[in-house]
């Protein structure tokens, strides 16, 4: 019994054995690589081929294969201390987007890639901010990212890896000059908060001053205005009241014509006698000395006047009235001296 058992023993033992070196040549001859990752195989410590993505079959003990992942990679840098242009220490971090492009230069070109952009992009961080201001670096991020990339591309394009793009994170300024920050935009909001108030008064005042000066153009325009229809109201009637004038001395003259046309058809229709008219004339002429001229004008005929006016004493002497069957009292005619007649008449002074 017990020689029979020691070749069974022997034999589970020896596939044990078989199994764990299968297993282990298995795991060193077959290999997986992921999807977004290469493969690089060596053989006997050199490069000997990439492979993609799937399985990869190797030989045991002479090869061996490095992962290295293609997609891009955020990596995160410490907070860095760095010195501005204007000799300010400010604490600075970044985040850098890279990725592997060439795995050949990834892994012979360089012993460490992602501690070299690590570093590189210390020496690059401090470089870029020697080159500006507090003022610049906290207003330019823009600036800053791309000039980072800009120097940071041109050291790792030989390593096979491409730096995609830096974003700064955090510029933290020392304590004192955030305390003189502040004080500063409080000063800069109140001066301006001032500088608006005038603004705003000056624009009020101009506001004002315009609408004073536009209302006083409107009411001196409306005073103009007024003017010009009072003077043209005053016009238009002068000018009515002037036809009116024309008119109505056009009716008496027209009513004057009509009446000496009426005296003169009466005068030619009923035959008047010298005598008659005679005493129309000294009629009318008894009106002009009534008048308060101080000078009057005497016909040229004044002599004939007064013949013909003794004429008529003598008519109504000889022929009395038949009224009441008396003869009208005696006319006294006061005679006056004659003298020669002037141009246009004679003038005789009133008393």
């Amino acid at each position: 019994m017990r020689s029979a058992t020691v070749p069974v023993v022997g034999a589970v033992i020896a596939l044990v054995v078989i199994v764990v070196v299968a297993l282990a040549v298995g795991r060193t001859t077959i290999r997986v690589v992921q999807q977004g990752q290469k493969g690089v195989v060596k053989r006997l410590g050199r490069f000997h081929m990439t492979r993609n993505p799937g399985l990869v079959f190797m030989l045991p003990i002479l090869d061996s294969m490095i992962r290295v992942d293609m997609r891009e990679v955020p990596r995160r840098g410490d907070k860095q201390d760095v010195i501005t242009k204007d000799n300010v220490a400010v604490g600075v971090s970044a985040t850098i987007f890279h990725q592997v492009i060439d795995v050949n230069k990834a892994l012979f070109e360089v012993q460490d890639y992602q501690v070299a952009i690590d570093q590189i992009s210390r020496t690059a961080l401090r470089a870029v901010f020697g080159t500006m201001s507090l003022d610049e670096a906290l207003s330019e991020r823009q600036r800053i990212n791309a000039d980072l990339a800009a120097h940071i591309a041109d050291a790792t394009e030989k390593w096979g890896v491409r730096v995609n793009r830096i974003e700064v994170l955090d510029i933290i300024p020392p304590t004192n000059i955030l305390r003189a920050m502040e004080e500063q935009k409080e000063a800069d909001q109140h001066k301006r908060s001032v500088i608006l108030q005038s603004e705003g008064d000056k624009q009020a005042a101009i506001n004002q001053a315009e609408g004073e000066a536009q209302a006083n153009i409107t009411r001196a325009t409306a005073q103009r205005q007024a003017t010009v229809l009072a003077a043209e109201g005053r016009k238009q009637a002068q000018i009515l009241e002037a036809e009116g004038n024309q008119e109505a001395q056009k009716l008496d003259a027209l009513g004057e014509a009509s009446a000496i046309a009426a005296v003169f058809d009466a005068i030619h229709q009923g035959r008047a006698t010298p005598e008659v008219l005679a005493f129309w004339q000294l009629k009318n002429l008894a009106k002009l000395a009534d008048s308060a001229n101080s000078k009057l004008v005497v016909p040229t005929d004044f002599a004939g006047l007064m013949g013909a006016a003794k004429a008529l004493l003598v008519a109504t002497e000889s022929d009395p009235s038949p009224g009441n069957g008396k003869a009208p009292p005696p006319v006294a005619v006061v005679p006056i001296p004659a003298s020669p007649p002037s141009r246009g008449g004679r003038r005789a002074r009133s008393s």
